[in-house]
């Protein structure tokens, strides 16, 4: 199910010049931010997890998901060149699942890393602020790449889209609209951080057991979903 060839592909257009440049940013600009907060606010276990919930998991981890799960097949689609990794004897199954462990690594290294370095900056992780949210940006760096993966296979405005999700549902109706956090990545994640930390400091409108089968089901779904897709795709090239 995993092709090294198909691998090393992914992760040289993901991480080509322009699109890393484009990755470091967010995580950059989160360290920065987890300075500038320990330096005005000193050490705060409750500001950390603000920070944390607030910047990491509600905006940079969704849109380094977008770069990266759309990246890893969008640009091959658009510009045809997809055709030519289809014609190689190698099932579509595999392909997508090949890209979508790609997604998931870069997914989690640009996004799960500065999440924790940026909570050992804030409160030295105090009440696991810092492990909690690592843990929920992996969890959560699963089902985005899955997701987006997925829209990336399926639409040529995969970004366009996938950042309208990000900013539009899981940094703003995500967090204020109650009907909608049922339906958030990043509630199921913080679900998972609420288990680590205790205490209150995270908080989620999702159930334990309700967000953990939700994010291995949407992961499940979009990535054989994104394989029919491709699977279709290769019909219609052969057309």
């Amino acid at each position: 199910m995993y092709n090294p060839t198909v691998a090393r592909l992914t992760y040289r257009a993901l991480l080509g010049r322009r699109r890393a440049a484009i990755l470091f940013v967010l995580p950059g600009l989160l360290l920065l931010i987890a300075a500038a907060v320990r330096g005005f606010n000193g050490a705060d276990d409750q500001i950390a997890a603000d920070v944390l919930g607030g910047f990491a998991l509600a905006t940079m981890v969704p849109l380094i998901g977008v770069i990266a799960g759309t990246g890893a097949i969008g640009p091959e689609i658009d510009d045809g060149s997809i055709v030519y990794l289809l014609a190689k004897p190698v099932k579509r199954p595999t392909i997508i699942f090949t890209k979508l462990i790609v997604a998931i690594a870069v997914t989690m290294v640009f996004s799960a890393v500065p999440t924790f370095l940026a909570g050992m900056i804030l409160n030295g992780n105090g009440q696991q602020v810092a492990v909690a949210h690592t843990v929920a940006a992996l969890v959560a760096s699963i089902a985005y790449s899955a997701l987006f993966l997925l829209l990336g296979t399926v639409s040529r405005h995969a970004v366009v889209i996938g950042l309208v999700y990000a900013l539009v549902w899981e940094a703003l109706f995500g967090s204020l609209i109650a009907g909608a956090k049922t339906l958030s990545v990043q509630q199921w994640a913080l679900a998972v951080a609420e288990k680590v930390t205790g205490d209150g400091l995270v908080a989620s409108d999702v159930g334990l057991p309700a967000a953990v089968a939700l994010l291995a089901g949407v992961t499940v779904a979009a990535t054989w979903y994104a394989g029919q897709k491709l699977r279709t795709l290769t019909l219609a090239s052969d057309e």
